[in-house]
């Protein structure tokens, strides 16, 4: 076994590395850049070495620094982790020229699965289920336009070096083709330096599933099972779960043994994943006529791979470091089980009513559910962040892993949703009460899975509010009025009881909810009770709620953000309330959501929002601009093309106008709330 090796990664893989390599007496170095000076992997290993800039173009795929920082430490290996340089044959081969140890695949298998079109043409001659398509090395639009006429639409468009879910476009008609092509080259060459691309037929009802493989420098490769990864958006994965829903054993067998062929085709030493597109021609309920093809091998570690350990008992990493050392593998394919059933969910960064744009910000409230990390349990959450930690723009939005495990998918479902329910995350946009949405829809309850299957529940999964206004604004004066007894003196006037000799008192609040404005108001009667009204009881046809209002401080809760038992007229929940500014975000079980409370003097002067703007929702860089001075353009018609956290993000018009002058180029960087171009709205 290793002495020392180097993480060539950051964030949660590379902790989850540091943390089984502590466990098997491995000492560790991290690598960090400026924007991770102060990040949890750089605290989670031995030693650390500082290689560059914020931008992963000047910091993590700069591979000659990397292999100069284990030079220096006298790392024997490097972990690459999955992302970054960890499908790089040139970085696998340097590592080898200067005698380290590359703790992955050789370069060769790296290189021939890496490209699409070349692993293409291995598993056909391996004799691997292929969709229809078209993989050659000319690249010639016209040609490739013909190419997927011919195919028949739908098609999608796949960047042949790409991975993770980027560089690829789905095309529903001929027409639209060419601009496709040319937004998935574009993102292609930034993100792969290759803009080569392949053209496949798009199979309907598809399900994502893929095979867990592990070879060794003895000959021996085993599958462990599979995952099923078809919860997507944006071609990105969303929830993973194993063993794959409705999946028989003998078609188990059969995907197990391809994607064991296609390893030993490459020769493929440690980790590896080789994906499978399902196709169900009988529908959700003919799992027996599930067809399957080849889609791609990734060449590493993937980011679902701890469902992949909570079904079978194994730690992968340690597969990995004991393969890398010339072990042979722990267990034969005679040997592995199945036992119970496992769910991952990815927690972004991201807005998901807003298309999933990316946020940005402080995690300035990070609550976690009871659980283990980067090793096995009923509830597991891998992350590489801390409270107080900045979510950037030059890394993937993902903040953490959430991992459940149980003997049934039943009641791994039910833990699932009680985790993320006591996952409590403000200062940015996250997708926590989204999971649990798409968790608990019909869909994905009853296991009728695809790669649609977001778009098909879009009903309830976008623009939901579990919480409510009466709720959130009962929370919020409760909340007020706890924070002001913690801050009251022996001076009456310091107290806001409502006290008079006699009669009694009405006091007034100012709301902001979903962007709109809510009066509402407190009487304090006798013995201190309290009735709250929220809403204009004289507006005709908006919503009023009127009811008691008391609550109580959990016993075992104490200190700012403790829990309240809260009852409002008809209404009873537990709330916790975690105050930024004027903005209150309000947890309940049901789910989360924000409130304003405001004060009236201090916004009397507020402008009108202004018109004839557009401005970046993020921080990122202008890839291009689809309108010229002078053009007319239509609401929701394309203007702007932008890039961040990997990704691109097309920037709509708002209304109708004229555009007046764009300010700034193609290449340029700009932050969040920068203006992009000025136009003058039709009237």
């Amino acid at each position: 076994m290793f002495k020392k090796i180097l993480i060539a990664n950051r964030g949660e893989i590379a902790c989850r590395v540091a943390a089984t390599a502590r466990r098997l007496g491995v000492q560790t170095v991290a690598v960090y850049s400026d924007a991770d000076a102060h990040a949890k992997h750089v605290a989670a290993c031995d030693e650390a070495v500082h290689i560059g800039a914020s931008s992963p173009k000047e910091s993590y795929l700069r591979w000659e620094r990397i292999i100069e920082a284990a030079r220096a430490t006298g790392a024997q290996a490097i972990h690459p982790g999955y992302g970054f340089l960890s499908e790089n044959d040139e970085f696998a081969q340097a590592c080898a020229a200067a005698g380290l140890v590359f703790i992955g695949p050789p370069a060769s298998a790296i290189l021939a699965m890496g490209l699409k079109a070349e692993s293409k043409r291995l598993m056909e001659k391996a004799g691997v289920p292929l969709v229809p398509g078209y993989h050659g090395a000319d690249q010639d639009p016209q040609l490739l336009q013909r190419e997927a006429d011919r195919i028949g639409y739908p098609v999608l468009i796949k960047a042949s070096a790409g991975g993770g879910g980027k560089g690829m476009r789905l095309v529903e008609k001929s027409e639209d083709f060419a601009a496709a092509l040319a937004s998935c080259q574009r993102e292609a060459i930034n993100s792969f330096g290759s803009d080569a691309v392949l053209i496949e037929k798009y199979v309907l009802r598809p399900r994502h599933i893929e095979i867990q493989v592990f070879g060794d420098t003895q000959g021996n490769c085993v599958y462990l099972f599979e995952r099923d990864c078809s919860v997507q958006r944006r071609h990105q994965k969303v929830l993973e779960e194993a063993p794959a829903p409705g999946m028989t054993a003998t078609l188990r067998q059969q995907m197990g043994e391809a994607a064991v062929a296609a390893a030993q085709a490459v020769g493929y030493v440690g980790a590896g994943t080789v994906e499978f597109i399902v196709e169900q021609p009988g529908g959700y309920n003919a799992p027996e006529q599930m067809k399957f093809y080849f889609m791609e091998m990734n060449t590493r570690l993937q980011v679902e791979h701890p469902v992949t350990e909570a079904i079978t008992g194994l730690d992968l990493v340690e597969w990995q470091l004991r393969v890398a050392a010339g072990e042979a593998l722990p267990l034969r394919q005679d040997e592995l089980r199945i036992t119970g059933h496992a769910i991952e969910a990815r927690i972004c960064a991201e807005n998901p009513d807003n298309q999933f744009l990316p946020a940005t910000g402080q995690l300035a409230i990070y609550r976690k559910p009871g659980h283990s990390a980067f090793e096995r349990a009923p509830v597991r959450f891998d992350d590489g962040v801390r409270e107080g930690d900045a979510i950037s723009p030059f890394y993937d939005p993902m903040i953490a892993k959430l991992i459940v495990h149980g003997d049934t998918r039943a009641q791994a479902l039910a833990r699932l949703d009680a985790a993320l329910a006591q996952t409590h995350i403000v200062g940015l946009a996250t997708n926590v009460q989204f999971l649990r949405r798409v968790a608990a829809s019909q869909a994905f309850a009853q296991a009728q899975l695809d790669t649609a299957l977001i778009e098909r529940e879009r009903a309830v999964l976008f623009g939901q509010d579990p919480v409510g206004l009466a709720l959130a604004a009962a929370a919020a004066v409760a909340h007020t009025i706890e924070q002001e007894r913690a801050t009251a003196t022996a001076d009456p006037f310091s107290q806001r009881d409502g006290w008079r000799s006699h009669g009694h008192t009405v006091r007034r609040f100012s709301f902001e909810y979903a962007g709109e404005s809510v009066p509402a108001q407190l009487t304090y009667g006798r013995d201190n009770a309290l009735s709250l009204q929220v809403g204009d009881a004289s507006a005709a046809g908006a919503p009023c709620h009127q009811g008691a209002l008391h609550w109580q401080r959990e016993a075992q809760h104490t200190g700012e953000h403790s829990a309240l038992v809260l009852e409002f007229g008809q209404l009873r929940a537990r709330v916790q309330v975690y105050p930024q500014g004027e903005r209150l975000e309000v947890f309940t079980p049901q789910g989360h959501t924000a409130i304003s409370v405001l004060d009236v003097l201090a916004h009397s002067g507020d402008a009108a929002s202004e018109g004839g703007r557009l401005t970046a929702p993020m921080p990122g860089k202008v890839v291009s601009f689809a309108v010229q001075v002078g053009d007319k353009v239509t609401k929701g018609q394309p203007l702007a093309v932008m890039e961040a956290m990997k990704m691109e993000h097309t920037i709509a018009a708002p209304a109708d106008g004229e555009v007046q002058e764009l300010l700034y180029a193609p290449g340029d960087q700009v932050m969040d709330g920068a203006e992009l171009l000025r136009f003058v709205l039709s009237k």
